[in-house]
């Protein structure tokens, strides 16, 4: 029988760490395409995805390191990165509407 958990128990810690492996690959794919764009909401959604990637790696860690307290930073990261994802895009509309309204008068006064 504790052959059989050892076992299990091993199995679970190569699920784990390949599971971390592919999600920092993704996260810096992702990078990259925040960095490369080319538009602005390309970057938000890149930013976006990369912050939810994070909270799962924290996430598989609490898991795997058996820490209770990891799971409490995760619900704060998820909080403090959908917040900032909220004032992109709040940042984003604002310089967008304020183009559309200079081509209205650009476009008038012709």
């Amino acid at each position: 029988m504790e052959n059989t958990s050892s076992a299990l128990a091993q199995a679970y810690h190569v699920l784990f760490v390949a599971a971390l492996i592919f999600l920092a690959i993704m996260v810096v794919l992702c990078l990259i395409r925040a960095i490369i764009g080319p538009r602005i909401a390309d970057r938000i959604v890149a930013t976006n995805m990369m912050g939810t990637m994070i909270m799962v790696i924290i996430a598989i860690l609490a898991l795997m390191l058996q820490e209770g307290y990891l799971v409490d930073i995760c619900l704060i990261y998820a909080m403090i990165s959908f917040l900032a994802v909220v004032c992109l895009t709040k940042v984003y509309m604002g310089v967008y509407q304020e183009k559309k309204i200079e081509e209205a008068k650009k476009n008038g006064s012709d």
